[in-house]
């Protein structure tokens, strides 16, 4: 079975919600994985406290190349993200600065 943690998701707007809301953080999960599996894995790993999980599935998008050989058509992969609320006063260090 794959990792349920892919990887966290550093983006503008993720860094705009965890601005206003310290205790938020985001995170791409594995697909197939469900709200209890991502809390106990980020509780396991980063050893806080999982207020709340939230979750948004997203469709990959289709993409066209053009070359000189013709136009290839393809998909970007689908993903979930999932968004965790954490005990009020706890963190996450995603940098790794100590």
């Amino acid at each position: 079975m794959k990792s349920v943690l892919v990887r966290p998701l550093i983006t503008e707007k993720m860094s705009g919600i965890s601005e206003k809301n310290p205790t938020k953080f985001g995170f791409i999960v594995n697909i197939d994985t469900n709200k209890i599996e991502i809390a106990k894995a980020v509780k396991a790993k980063f050893e806080v406290d999982v207020v709340s999980v939230n979750t948004v599935r997203y469709k990959g998008k289709e993409r066209t190349q053009f070359t000189k050989k013709g136009r290839f058509t393809g998909r970007t992969p689908k993903f979930k993200k999932a968004i965790v609320t954490l005990k009020e006063g706890q963190t996450i260090d995603i940098f790794g600065q100590a």
